[in-house]
């Protein structure tokens, strides 16, 4: 019998009798971490990563959730379970489940290279292996953050010489926080005027520094001066495109960071003047290295292209398949450009999508 089976509600633990990031209301449920198509409201009970408190709570609201140190580990039903760092945005885990001798690792979403706006991924050892599959395709092959990290400062002071203001799409949970900290480390005060951040971003903001993430400082649009917003880096989900609210910053150069933008074409199809190879996922060759470390004999691939990984591991010997699951919906894994359901969700909602 499967440790960890696909059920209607969500990942379903019949031993602990708990779901993992359930797509529908359940009794108890564990997240692995706080984007919306992995923790939805409406659960009964919640257990998390204690570091994930903040942003957790953003989201949710005043939910009753338990929350762990990493590593440490307590019996739920008949199984033990500890959370351990995914690196992929701030409290992001993967469960570890043991249960009569088996080992069962399921990782939500991760990403291998490390910076500080989360811990870092830590390799688990595991029989069983549940990873995601986002970007399980060869071609996505990402340069090093500070990299990115500098052209963006480049873009941005070439904008603000030019006296029009850099609008940078990003998801609001996650990516918006490492490129205000990646920007801050890469410039330090010679930033090339002040970040202004769209609601949905600054509510992560909040919860990212109650959290203990030093982020540079941030205003609202109605905090800034109009020669201020000409000069300004502004960070806005994908849902603020083309929307009133962008009109007050007057002439602007606009870009998306997103792994997508790996693609040919895919700017384009944004109607963007750039694009910027940023992605809170693992690539090809991390996905790969992240698999090996877990020395697993069996592998699971979710959400992404789960068919090609699954493929790929068994040409290599690895036992491997894949678990039909609803992540992904409202999120970076949608498709290929990162467009997503969650354009729809309303500007200004602190859930806005990732």
């Amino acid at each position: 019998m499967n440790l960890v089976s696909p059920h209607d509600d969500g990942l379903w633990c019949e031993p602990g009798g708990f779901h993992i990031d359930p797509w529908r209301p359940v009794e108890r449920a564990l997240i692995t971490h706080a984007h919306g198509d992995h923790a939805r409201a409406g659960n009964a009970r919640y257990l998390a990563a204690r570091e994930g408190e903040p942003v957790l709570r953003a989201r949710l609201g005043d939910v009753a959730l338990e929350t762990l140190d990493w590593g440490e580990r307590i019996v739920v039903g008949g199984v033990r379970v500890s959370f351990h760092p995914a690196g992929h945005v701030l409290g992001a885990a993967q469960i570890r489940l043991e249960h009569e001798g088996e080992v069962w690792v399921v990782s939500g979403d991760y990403r291998v290279e490390a910076d500080r706006t989360c811990s870092a991924f830590e390799p688990v050892r595991c029989d069983v292996f549940v990873t995601e599959s986002t970007f399980a395709l060869p071609i996505y092959r990402w340069k090093p953050q500070r990299e990115v990290i500098e052209a963006v400062l480049r873009w941005w002071s070439e904008n603000a010489d030019a006296g029009r203001a850099s609008v940078l799409y990003c998801y609001a949970l996650g990516k918006a926080q490492r490129i205000l900290a990646g920007l801050a480390d890469a410039a330090g005060t010679s930033l090339p005027g002040v970040a202004v951040c769209h609601g949905a971003v600054e509510s992560m903001n909040r919860a990212y520094r109650a959290g203990g993430i030093a982020l540079p400082h941030t205003l609202r649009v109605d905090e800034a001066d109009r020669a201020s917003l000409r000069r300004a880096l502004v960070l806005a989900p994908p849902s603020a495109a083309r929307s009133p609210w962008l009109r007050r910053f007057g002439a602007t150069s606009d870009a998306f960071a997103s792994g997508w933008m790996q693609v040919r074409g895919a700017r384009r199809r944004r109607a963007v003047d750039r694009g910027f190879v940023l992605s809170d996922h693992a690539d090809w060759p991390g996905l790969n290295a992240a698999i090996d470390a877990t020395g697993a004999s069996r592998v699971i691939a979710t959400h992404g292209h789960a068919d090609v990984l699954a493929r790929w591991l068994g040409e290599r010997g690895i036992d491997a398949e894949r678990f039909a699951t609803e992540y992904g919906e409202g999120h970076e894994t949608t498709n290929g450009i990162g467009d997503a359901s969650g354009d729809a969700v309303r500007a200004g909602d602190a859930r806005a999508d990732e």
